[in-house]
């Protein structure tokens, strides 16, 4: 208990309780929405984003989001009538958004801090303006998936029929996709945008074997996010190793026990 005297774990741990509710819950959505590739392309563009905030000495939050938002409605754009065309559009800008990000950084003159942070987390580094960013996301994604639970079940379970019942799938599928976009954002504080799409699928996948409903996935989902980030943040401080990395590994490590205890539970059935 005596890290809590620390402000900066206090911090960290506020931070990756949100960040969790929001990576579960988003990370559901675009599961069965079959978006994760996509929302890969998003996040590893996002370092375009971090350079040119760099570059213009803009908060890096800020220069993130706007950038990813604009990848994301450029690929929304690009695939919604065009899927079978996806991975060549979404390996393009992956590529381009991390080239852009490494020139910007490089034209910017005398910056030598470590950029190890931004590509593996840096948790213990969250600020109070970083809390209030996560807070008005989390805010705004619950708002999202209550006012439109009806809209966004439709479309992820059966988007041709939606569209027949008068949905605009187009909109919801962008709205999907800003919405991913501004969780990788927040995301790279706590695991990086290396590693944020584990964060945002292992427990989803986890939560999909003890849902049946899509409610009950994305709860289950950001509890499970909440449990692994307070878990790789103790082993962190105990043992003095990245945060992000450290919160990865305890959701596989929760990943192969759930598996483990399906197959022992599939095999005591069968006996």
């Amino acid at each position: 208990m005596e890290i809590l005297h620390y402000t900066f774990m206090q911090n960290a741990l506020i931070a990756g309780i949100l960040v969790s509710l929001v990576a579960g819950i988003i990370g559901s959505l675009i599961v069965v929405n079959r978006l994760v590739f996509l929302t890969g392309g998003v996040a590893h563009s996002s370092y375009g984003g971090i350079g040119m905030a760099i570059y213009f000495g803009l908060p890096i939050f800020l220069g993130a989001s706007l950038f990813t938002v604009a990848v994301a409605l450029l690929l929304a754009w690009l695939t919604f009538k065009k899927r079978h065309l996806s991975d060549t559009y979404i390996g393009l800008i992956w590529a381009v958004g991390m080239a852009i990000g490494v020139i910007f950084v490089d034209l910017t003159p005398g910056y030598n801090t470590d950029l190890m942070s931004y590509l593996f987390g840096s948790i213990l580094a969250v600020q109070h303006s970083d809390l209030w960013f996560m807070g008005a996301l989390l805010a705004m994604v619950l708002f999202t998936v209550h006012h439109w639970y009806r809209e966004l079940l439709a479309i992820s379970y059966d988007s041709d029929y939606a569209a027949l019942r008068g949905i605009p799938t187009g909109r919801f599928y962008t709205l999907l996709l800003i919405l991913s976009a501004l969780t990788v954002v927040v995301a790279i504080k706590v695991v990086g945008l290396i590693l944020v799409l584990a964060l945002m699928t292992i427990p989803t996948h986890i939560a999909s074997h003890r849902s049946s409903t899509l409610y009950g996935m994305m709860m289950l989902s950001a509890l499970f996010a909440a449990f692994f980030t307070l878990a790789g943040l103790w082993l962190s401080y105990r043992y003095d190793l990245t945060s992000g990395a450290c919160i990865i590994l305890a959701a596989a490590a929760g990943l192969v026990l759930e598996s483990l205890w399906r197959w022992l539970r599939s095999r005591q059935i069968r006996n």
